[in-house]
């Protein structure tokens, strides 16, 4: 083994640690990656950043702003509308319904993209018509990888894929090449998890109220005559800059002071809005002077709720005037709202400190809960470390908002609403019908060979740009950027595995522990281990790095590289046994409604399946 083989394993190792343990974003931890192999001189300085060239990250990008068009102009939303005329169905037809349909788009559409729609229709219907979310979630996830994997630009591994092979000297594959294999697959998943659904867990997850125990955390309280607060102003009091009590409103006779600043001076009757646990709000009352006016509890939400069913009911039987008010008084009722973070959006990296300073359309945050993954297996609610806690993809935020405001909170970039809001975008019936035009055109032009699937898209966003479909500072904002530095920075490690000669390396020392053995049982080596290390590398870093190891595998054994580097295609996304290979999984886990166990067990008896029969189709390509 050369020193360069050394250095590459070190690099490789280290990475690898790096994904798992999370201790750096992904696009940092891939530009570590091009610094390392150009020192190191693994690779030259400019095949270091070759990357950023690459045709398929290019494609990935060009399908990312296509997706970003399709949402922007409601598509998808329009696509998936008739899920909520399921609800009347049974679970048993609910399940493959969904999976059918949202595998149907991802084979075309960004699979995270799809997913993250359907999330938001899943949680609409649970709370309209009492359907079990984790009865879905993770059945829409699994589809939109299965469906994705169908086609060449259903996911960005299979281009990813497709590219290495091309530089490795191997024919490229085709638009549905592999369609064939994909929709076996799908069809085994649908089977599989419409049966096993009912091993998911049956709760659906905890009301706001409860989840963030607001009864403990949000309270009312009035400044008395005698209080040493009166007359002072708020930077000079406890109020301020305290970890342990957090001033979100101030009202003022008719005023209403969201986030209330520090040089504003506190008079008697004020009404603070003040984010505490029960302790601590019986040290205030005692020493403060407080007069405890709202504690919100479950008790009192439930006399909102029957309050303003009462008003909506005696709407109808009012004068035009009187209906004005009344609906005036419900747009200013107060509810809770639940923020799910996604990727590329402008509030990553932001504390909660940051975030009540942050202009959030009107709403106050009040706590955020940290997202599960290896490191974090338990979800953290967070209310009081708000200088040192930041916000990632997968955490969610409550805020306070009014039900006039709620659907302002839809033009924060890149933030799903997930609970107590329904909001249908308003977009032109023209653009809308423009922008699946475009998408159609693009998989006409790439699946029938006329343009690459890189001229095909190119072509899709400049349609895109060219008819007003989609603005450009849109494409900034929403552009999943991680994704695309994390290709860039992946691809040169595998030019440096090639370089150095550890892919063939690595492939003669298995062929050697299988000197013997069937093409088929090397196969299925190559399935597993790629289908292992996806589960906690991201499915793109292991096709990249288990790409050329296939096909030097391929070459030691004489045998076509087609059925290899399909099986590193399909095994990379098929890492359904644990929550962190895919983002779609990771964001579901995120949500606290499946524990580790429920990916293990159902995601793992499901890999297993495709692993066999994974390994017995692409066998019949070896002859």
């Amino acid at each position: 083994m050369s020193i360069e083989i050394i250095e590459v394993f070190a690099i490789l190792a280290i990475t690898i640690i790096l994904f798992v343990t999370e201790f750096f974003p992904v696009d940092k931890i891939a530009f570590f990656l091009i610094v390392s192999l150009t020192l190191f001189k693994l690779v030259e300085p400019e095949e270091a950043i070759t990357g950023f060239a690459n045709p398929a990250t290019i494609t990935v990008l060009c399908l990312m702003i296509l997706a970003i068009g399709l949402e922007e102009n409601g598509v998808i939303a329009w696509l998936s509308r008739g899920l909520r005329k399921m609800s009347v169905l049974p679970l048993l037809i609910i399940t493959p319904a969904f999976m059918v349909i949202t595998a149907s788009i991802s084979a075309f559409i960004s699979t995270t993209a799809v997913v993250i729609i359907f999330i938001k229709i899943v949680f609409q219907l649970a709370e309209r018509y009492d359907i079990q979310t984790s009865r879905l979630l993770m059945p829409i996830s699994f589809a939109g990888i299965l469906g994705g994997s169908c086609t060449l630009m259903g996911t960005s591994t299979n281009l990813i894929v497709n590219a290495v092979a091309q530089d490795l000297g191997v024919e490229k594959l085709g638009f549905f090449e592999f369609a064939p294999f994909g929709l076996a697959f799908l069809l085994i998943g649908i089977v599989y998890i419409t049966i096993a659904a009912r091993f998911l867990p049956k709760e659906n997850p905890d009301q706001l109220e409860k989840a963030y125990k607001l009864d403990e955390l949000v309270t009312t309280v009035e400044i008395g005559e005698e209080s040493a607060l009166v007359g002072q102003r708020i930077e000079k009091t406890f109020l301020y800059d305290n970890p342990d009590v957090s001033l979100i409103k101030l009202m003022r006779d008719d005023d209403v002071i969201n986030a209330p600043g520090r040089y504003i001076t506190l008079k008697p009757g004020d009404k603070l809005v003040v984010m505490c646990d029960f302790e601590n709000l019986l040290r205030l009352s005692k020493e403060e002077d407080f007069i405890i006016n709202e504690t919100r509890n479950s008790d009192d939400k439930k006399k909102a709720i029957k309050d303003k069913q009462e008003v909506v009911a005696d709407v109808n039987k009012k004068s035009e005037k009187s209906k004005k008010e009344e609906k005036k008084v419900i747009d200013q009722k107060t509810i809770y709202a639940e923020l799910l973070m996604l990727p590329g959006s402008s509030l990553l990296g932001k504390t909660l400190k940051d975030l009540r300073e942050y202009s959030l359309k009107g709403a106050i945050p009040l706590g955020i809960k940290k997202r599960r993954n290896i490191r974090n297996t338990k979800e953290r609610l967070i209310r009081k470390d708000i200088d040192q806690i930041r916000l990632k993809p997968g955490d969610r935020v409550l805020v306070e908002t009014s039900m006039r405001r709620v659907a302002s909170l839809e033009a924060i970039e890149n933030v799903a609403i997930l609970q107590e809001h329904d909001f249908t975008p308003t977009a032109s019936q023209v653009k809308k019908y423009g922008s699946l035009g475009i998408l159609i055109l693009v998989i006409a032009l790439a699946s029938t060979g006329v343009l690459s699937i890189l001229s095909a898209s190119l072509s899709g966003v400049a349609l895109m740009l060219a008819t007003n479909c989609l603005a450009l500072d849109k494409v900034y904002k929403k552009v999943d950027w991680q994704i695309i530095f994390l290709l860039a920075g992946m691809i040169p490690l595998g030019l440096a595995m090639n370089n150095s000669g550890a892919d063939v390396w690595i492939s003669e020392n298995l062929l050697a522990l299988m000197e013997g053995k069937d093409a088929i049982f090397t196969l299925g080596v190559v399935f597993l281990v790629t289908m292992v290390m996806s589960g906690t590398v991201s499915n793109n870093a292991t096709a990249i790095i288990m790409a050329p190891i296939a096909i030097s595998i391929a070459s030691g054994l004489d045998a076509s590289p087609k059925p290899f580097i399909l099986a590193v295609m399909f095994a990379a996304n098929f890492s359904f046994f644990t929550p962190v290979g895919y983002q779609t999984n990771a964001l579901i886990y995120g949500m606290g409604v499946y524990k580790f166990k429920h990916f293990l067990i159902i995601g793992g008896i499901l890999s297993l399946l495709l692993l066999v029969a994974g390994t017995l189709m692409l066998s019949t390509m070896l002859t």
